[in-house]
């Protein structure tokens, strides 16, 4: 018997350190195109990726896209194109730890220096004097919070912002539910480094796939290709740290809510109403309450945590309808 877990052993070292050092997936050819269709730029030393796009003639407005955890910029790719169609320019970043974006490690992450990074796109690109209407999801919620705090304190470097659109983020960290494995993740310990050293492609899709609603869940190509952005440059061993924003919103909770309640910026919310992340009707009560002002976009009942891909026609009608009525 002995013998027989010797052999077990001596097989299973040199197989389990082939699976820690699986390359990461091949990018498909939508996801080439997208990175193919961006660029980078450097904020101190950081190669972040973004994308810029020309849209309508004639249009002097400009909206910024500001995506979720832990996927990417490509989460817009199904708007991107109707966005053109309504704005002169249409720009989205990956986050510094996110897509195409470097992703160092060690690395203290925070929100403040993602809002940092896209006050410096937006100066790199010639935008930070211009009005900026923000679109942000989920993560981006609450960069765009801490975007807006500073807008409204007239903090150096920050950008004008003209509207935000939020959707289906923790805005309220009393009403956010996060996923187990965020919890075990974000509270660091011993397991954080070994399940993110042993995370694959079957548990990020099965614990993805239960953030969207049951009627819309990704295909296996899509699955595949928000692994592939969360893969490369090793994306996946700093998932635990990213995770640290959750903490964050708690810590900060008067900056960022205060922020939103205090504006005088244009607001609207668009929200899958199946997200069990900020589950119904507990969120959109305490949203209503907290910052009546804002109007509100309730998709239909079967949209969950990621609008802008379950329904990205309803999402795009939402957010053009929110614009055109100032």
């Amino acid at each position: 018997m002995r013998g027989r877990w010797v052999w077990v052993g001596l097989l299973g070292v040199p197989l389990l350190a082939l699976y820690l050092h699986l390359p990461p997936p091949r990018l498909s050819p939508e996801l080439l195109s997208w990175r193919s269709s961006g660029a980078f730029f450097t904020y101190k030393e950081r190669s972040i990726f973004y994308r810029d796009s020309a849209g309508a003639v004639g249009s002097s407005d400009v909206v910024v896209l500001l995506h979720g955890f832990p996927t990417s910029s490509y989460d817009w790719s199904k708007i991107w194109e109707g966005l053109t169609l309504r704005f002169r320019r249409v720009v989205a970043l990956d986050f510094v730890g996110f897509g195409f974006s470097d992703k160092p490690r060690p690395h203290r992450y925070s929100i403040f220096e993602q809002a940092s990074i896209v006050e410096g796109l937006l100066r790199h690109l010639g935008l930070h004097r211009h009005g900026i209407n923000l679109v942000s999801h989920d993560y981006g919620d609450t960069v765009a919070q801490e975007l807006l705090h500073r807008y409204e304190h007239n903090r150096t470097g920050s950008i004008l912002i003209k509207s935000l659109c939020l959707s289906n983020g923790g805005i309220f960290p009393e009403t956010h539910r996060p996923r187990l494995i965020q919890k075990v993740l974000k509270d660091g310990g011993l397991l954080a480094p070994v399940i993110t050293r042993l995370m694959n492609f079957f548990f990020f899709s099965r614990g993805l796939g239960a953030v969207f609603g049951p009627y819309t869940q990704p295909s296996q190509a899509e699955y595949w290709d928000m692994w592939a952005a969360v893969r490369t440059n090793d994306g996946h061993l700093v998932v635990d740290s990213i995770l640290q924003y959750i903490n964050q919103r708690k810590k900060h909770r008067e900056r960022w809510v205060g922020a939103l309640m205090a504006t005088s910026v244009p607001l609207h919310l668009i929200y899958g109403p199946l997200d069990p992340v900020n589950p119904h009707p507990e969120f959109l009560q305490l949203y209503k309450k907290v910052l009546p002002a804002s109007t509100v976009s309730v998709l239909d009942d079967h949209i969950s945590h990621y609008p802008q891909l379950e329904d990205p026609t309803g999402f795009l009608n939402a957010y053009l309808s929110f614009i055109d009525s100032f």
